[in-house]
């Protein structure tokens, strides 16, 4: 079956959301790389999502859930298959102390929302630009909170389209891991529980990580955040740095000069430029210090064809 067959069945099941064809992905990564989907969907509620999973999974076509792009580096030949974007599957809603907000919506949404009616708890997400399905897929976390700190449940989809909801202890958080990455499940919403705080306290906390976030971090210049894990006891941006890697990469991909543990699309970069620079600093740091750093963002996609 071809992208316009797709197409043409999904159009009649998806009929509020959005289908593209050969839709360009540097427009929806927050590293402005990738080449074009076969077919993006954006489906605007959880039954037009469940008929676009069903849907690939009934004819073995390839899905890749894209989330907002921020933890993520998509090559330059695209993907082939469906992306399933949820960036409208975005409502956040607080009842007392609890946090319901949907998969597509973003973390960073939902920690303004709760320090705006003096819950604490979600202070440590102000800075992650990721989406709620990545952060619990990820369990994100930053400056000494995450998400397993203050998840209850989440509701996912699994690829055969049936609904599930998960417990905080079946959801198996771990560092930068969880069930929900292992078995490829497609999250739906979350649910938090936080605490009713100070006002003055949540504002100074928020002020005070925007400020460490926005002094230390590379965000006038597109990347994918934070591109390895913590290697155990010791710090990947050290090691990036010691190994004299900053202001080095390939073509326009640059190790950020601002934090080691970033790279930067500097000058219109291609994704075969930041992931040759990824592949160079891994080398670097094995060959000086005999760490084998390990990626926390994702490589998706086909190389572009020559």
């Amino acid at each position: 079956m071809s992208k316009n067959h797709w197409f043409n069945e999904l159009q009649t099941k998806i009929t509020k959301g959005i289908l593209k064809i050969d839709e360009p992905l540097n427009k929806y990564t927050m590293t402005k790389l990738g080449g074009l989907a076969d077919l993006l969907v954006i489906p605007t509620t959880i039954e037009e999502t469940k008929s676009a999973v069903c849907y690939a999974y009934e004819n073995e076509i390839p899905l890749l859930l894209l989330g907002n792009g921020s933890n993520m580096v998509v090559r330059d030949g695209g993907v082939r298959g469906i992306v399933l974007h949820l960036s409208k599957l975005n409502n956040i809603s607080i009842d007392g102390t609890s946090v319901h907000a949907e998969g597509g919506a973003l973390i960073i949404e939902a920690s303004r929302r709760a320090a705006a009616v003096g819950l604490t708890g979600l202070e440590f997400a102000c800075g992650i630009p990721g989406s709620i399905g990545g952060a619990m897929a990820m369990n994100a976390g930053a400056y000494g909170g995450e998400i397993k700190d203050i998840i209850v449940q989440t509701t996912v989809l699994t690829k055969k389209g049936e609904l599930v909801v998960l417990s905080k202890e079946e959801l198996e958080l771990g560092y930068r891991q969880s069930i929900i990455t292992r078995e490829g499940y497609y999250v739906l919403s979350a649910d938090f529980q936080l605490a009713v705080g100070v006002q003055e306290e949540i504002d100074a906390k928020v002020a005070d990580l925007t400020y460490q976030r926005e002094s230390k971090q590379p965000l006038e210049y597109p990347s994918a955040g934070s591109v390895f894990k913590r290697p155990p006891g010791y710090f990947a941006g050290k090691l990036i740095q010691e190994s004299g890697m900053q202001g080095k990469g390939v073509g326009g991909a640059e190790v950020s000069m601002k934090h080691a543990g970033f790279i930067v699309n500097k000058n219109k970069a291609t994704a075969s430029d930041y992931i040759r620079t990824i592949e160079m600093v891994k080398s670097e740091v094995k060959k000086k210090f005999n760490v084998e750093l390990e990626l926390e963002v994702k490589i998706v996609g086909e190389e572009r064809a020559e």
